[in-house]
């Protein structure tokens, strides 16, 4: 039993069993226990690899992006160039050292890192230097016009679950079992959160099926979107998930670079859940932003380049440098691997006419 998992089981005794949402919360932000307080996540040598670890070409195309829109915003300065979850620095490293090709832009920046781990800001500091502030939320980031990027953030962000069942909608907990072991559990009566629930999904559930909502992430969506309305920008949201609501129980664990059981080992695997666009985007449409409906990441790192530039690398490359730099582009845009599963939202001010990479289209979501 983990030490994580003692101090829940306790918890669980003294109040009765808690959401999967708070279950989530502990799991990664306890300030001794949990996941990101205590544990080295990224890389090979972690147990996962994000696509800035992936590839330099990664962060360049964003970065070459944000200096884009800039661009189209009539060069507005200071620019509040703004990351969600940065990780180790690394997408934001590749972006400045991209964007700072192009004139004017490096001297319009204004850095601010939404980011809760105190060992994660002292990576990020490390190796950035030029931060302007770090933020536990986006409230505090100072206003004006702004580019975000949110870069596998909104799947770590917590979610809870509902099991339809004779008596409507039941939120999902976790208890604990005669011998204290964590097992799932379902509520006895119908949640009156579930009422949040898309129609299509509160209606078309077989008996038996898992919903979820993610609170967190649709508060973020509608302060962001209400934030570009107002100041001017956009955003990125990059992450793995589906572009339109469906039933489904996506909560999942990752350790080692494979998946676990998500009640086994608490503070010491990942815990994510997939990024439902359709809610995200909703959220930031009823919030005054304009959204340009989702692409695959392999739609729009080409739309941008990639593959021009991953030729651009392998011109002056060895043989086995040109290899990492083939293997990169395919991971990064290959059908079965994070080209496909992984999708890019944008989201901005509703005077922005075009953005690199997106068509409009109005309808999306037809919610």
């Amino acid at each position: 039993m983990t030490p994580l998992a003692a101090l829940i089981g306790r918890q669980i005794a003294a109040a009765g069993p808690m959401t999967v949402a708070d279950y989530m919360t502990l799991c990664l932000t306890h300030p001794t226990h949990g996941y990101y307080a205590a544990r080295e996540p990224f890389g090979q040598a972690g147990d996962f690899v994000t696509a800035p670890e992936v590839s330099q070409m990664f962060g360049e195309l964003i970065g070459l992006w944000a200096a884009a829109v800039w661009q189209q915003m009539g060069r507005p300065a200071p620019l509040r160039l703004i990351e969600l979850g940065p990780g180790r620095g690394t997408l934001m490293a590749d972006l400045l050292r991209a964007a700072g090709g192009v004139p004017g832009f490096a001297d319009a920046l204004d850095v601010h890192l939404v980011e809760n781990s105190r060992r994660l800001r002292a990576v990020q500091a490390e190796r950035l230097g030029r931060v302007a502030g770090w933020h536990d939320g986006l409230e505090t980031v100072p206003a004006g016009p702004a580019v975000v990027v949110a870069n596998e953030f909104f799947d770590a962000l917590p979610v809870r679950q509902f099991v339809r069942t004779d008596a409507g909608w039941c939120e999902r907990l976790v208890a604990c079992d005669a011998d204290g072991a964590l097992r799932f559990a379902v509520a006895a009566g119908a949640s009156p959160l579930a009422s949040a629930l898309p129609t299509a999904v509160r209606d078309g559930a077989p008996k038996g099926g898992v919903a979820e909502l993610c609170p967190a992430g649709t508060a973020i969506v509608d302060r962001l979107g209400r934030r570009l309305a107002e100041d001017g920008g956009a955003a990125l949201i990059i992450d793995y998930g589906h572009t339109a609501s469906t039933v489904g129980d996506t909560l999942q664990a990752v350790r080692a670079h494979a998946y676990a059981p998500v009640l086994e080992a608490p503070g010491q695997a990942d815990l994510t859940a997939h990024v439902d666009f359709a809610q995200l985007a909703a959220a930031a449409r009823d919030s005054g932003a304009r959204v340009w409906p989702p692409l695959t990441q392999s739609a729009f790192l080409q739309a941008l380049g990639i593959g021009l530039r991953a030729r651009e690398l392998s011109r002056n490359a060895t043989d086995s440098q040109a290899q990492a730099i083939a293997a990169g582009l395919e991971r990064l845009i290959g059908p079965g691997q994070m080209g496909t599963l992984f999708k890019v939202l944008a989201v901005s001010s509703p005077n922005m006419e075009s953005l690199p990479g997106f068509e409009p289209e109005p309808a999306w979501p037809n919610t």
